[in-house]
């Protein structure tokens, strides 16, 4: 029987996978891909640095546990962009089935009270309904935003991806958590659209 801090490090271990995996947004300035683990600490940097920016009654330090531990499914599962497959990908039964069944694998990896405490703060933030998630999954969707910006278009490139397209997959859901910080990034990301009649 292992003991609970071979259990810790087995899932800290696990962990490290996420510096492997691949997301389809390039870094600031292009030259690569950005990967899952970099997303997720740039993320929770965001919202410490964004609190003030939040809804009142939101946690931002429950934000950045959400943050950190909410891409972990993508060891299984890797990444699935937003802009897959026409937008559907993401947010398929599939997808969500299986990174389900990743949570519960790679959490299951912990001692059990951490392992319920972390499965539950990964399904609030699935379920994007409490300040906090709302918070968070609003971050999850501006920062790529702001990434495509900097490196040209990046993913947007990839996937051809219109204004009206990002406004439905992206804008909605980071305009509920953080309205202002939409209006901003709006203002600076749709001369690029707007250059290629998007």
């Amino acid at each position: 029987m292992s003991s609970r801090r071979d259990q810790l490090f087995a899932f800290l271990l696990e962990a490290e996978k996420l510096k492997s995996v691949t997301r389809a947004t390039p870094i600031h300035d292009g030259s690569r891909r950005e990967n899952s683990a970099e997303h997720s600490w740039t993320l929770a940097l965001y919202a410490l640095v964004l609190a003030e920016e939040a809804a009142p009654g939101v946690d931002p330090l429950r934000a950045v546990k959400m943050l950190l531990i909410h891409d972990l499914v993508e060891i299984d599962v890797g990444d699935v962009p937003i802009h897959s497959q026409g937008g559907t990908a993401h947010d398929s039964a599939a997808i969500q089935n299986a990174e389900a069944q990743a949570a519960k694998r790679i959490f299951g990896l912990l001692p059990k009270d951490l392992c319920d405490e972390l499965l539950t703060l990964w399904e609030e933030f699935e379920a994007a309904e409490t300040p906090a998630a709302i918070y968070a999954k609003s971050l999850d969707r501006v920062q790529p935003v702001l990434l495509n910006q900097l490196s040209g278009g990046g993913s947007w490139l990839d996937y051809d991806v219109t204004w009206d397209q990002l406004q439905t997959r992206v804008g909605t859901k980071v305009a509920r958590g953080l309205p202002g910080v939409w209006d901003w990034v709006q203002a600076k990301i749709r001369p690029w659209f707007a250059a290629r009649g998007l």
